[in-house]
């Protein structure tokens, strides 16, 4: 298993770190250059013109070294029948992985669709609102019933263990995780506001999912999956790091949102997202703290939001907020594997 994952994990890291070489030249060629809202810091407009929807690139890598992996992992089955090599377990949970892979890149086309709107008809916004919402709720309601079809019927939680979903109060799950999919795949997209802030966190959210699937040897498929999207995350880091030659959109945001909430289902826990994916939690807040206080008292309690922007006008560097929500996504990693292994 781990041999086949970290296969995975290269293939993904250079699929998506030699794509860049003739994706952002395309894009450039496109001229599918961010724009630069007013609303942001006055020094991003330098950023003007610089390539977006280069999420494809990781998608692409994503995509690819998985069913790759797949292949080998039966090559390295047959070596250890033979007792050479250890590789995959017997029980590989197929339908969660077909379903998230499916609900990552349905979020990654609504974002496709925001990217083109914005580049290409040249509106700023994007899709509305409306339009965004119920695009992906829908997506999540899917999800959810092909699930529920593949035949979940329970989640774990801290201190309890396995809990009932499948009748009584243990309905409530259903659409209370379905507001889960929708607000943790929101917070993601908020995330990504400063040049490998998105990437460096989620890539430490991956390396979570992959070492408590390798520790619970039942989840042989949300190691791969997990270690294939470090892989492709890592890629992309290479071009996105500070000073980003191009930035992921929403088409790549909302896609590390759809894997993140996937990886979550794959290991049958998602309320530990609440603590791996602290920093994404905190972006969403501190935009609904900021705009209810507005609303009530006309002053804001953060220089601006999402909550990175508030450091970056504090002086911070883009690449001192990378570190430092990256150590913060470590804590809460720890605590949620703790958890996990209670």
């Amino acid at each position: 298993m781990i041999i086949t994952a970290v296969i995975g994990m290269v293939l993904a890291f250079a699929i998506t770190g030699l794509l860049g070489y003739t994706v952002i030249p395309y894009l450039h060629k496109l001229k599918f250059g961010q724009t630069i809202l007013d609303i942001g810091p006055v020094w991003h407009k330098n950023k003007q013109g610089t390539p977006t929807m280069g999420g494809v690139m990781f998608i692409i890598g994503v995509v690819l070294a998985i069913p790759t992996a797949l292949s080998i992992g039966k090559i390295l089955k047959v070596l250890e029948e033979g007792g050479i090599i250890d590789a995959f377990g017997e029980e590989t949970r197929i339908v969660p992985m077909i379903a998230g892979i499916a609900l990552a890149i349905g979020m990654a086309f609504v974002g496709f669709i925001d990217d083109y709107i914005k580049v290409v008809k040249k509106r700023n916004l994007g899709l509305t609102a409306k339009q965004k919402t119920l695009l992906q709720l829908l997506l999540a309601a899917a999800y959810l019933y092909t699930l529920y079809l593949g035949g979940m019927t329970q989640t774990r939680l801290p201190f309890f263990g396995y809990v009932d979903i499948s009748k009584g109060f243990g309905l409530i799950f259903w659409p209370i995780a379905l507001i889960f999919i929708y607000g943790f795949t929101n917070a993601v997209n908020l995330t990504d506001g400063v040049d490998g802030l998105a990437t460096s966190v989620t890539s430490v959210v991956a390396i979570f999912f992959a070492v408590v699937a390798a520790i619970m040897s039942r989840y042989p498929l949300a190691c791969l999956v997990s270690a294939v999207f470090l892989g492709g995350l890592l890629g992309f880091l290479l071009w996105n790091r500070h000073p980003a030659k191009v930035f992921m959109g929403d088409t790549g945001s909302m896609f590390l949102g759809g894997m993140a909430v996937a990886l979550s289902f794959m290991i049958d826990m998602p309320i530990l997202l609440f603590f791996a994916g602290i920093v994404y939690f905190w972006e969403a807040i501190s935009v609904v703290i900021q705009v209810t206080y507005y609303k009530k008292t006309k002053k804001r309690i953060f220089k601006m939001t999402p909550i990175h922007h508030h450091y970056e006008m504090s002086g911070w560097s883009e690449n001192k907020i990378c570190l430092v929500f990256s150590l913060i996504t470590f804590i809460g990693c720890s605590i949620a594997t703790a958890l996990y292994l209670i």
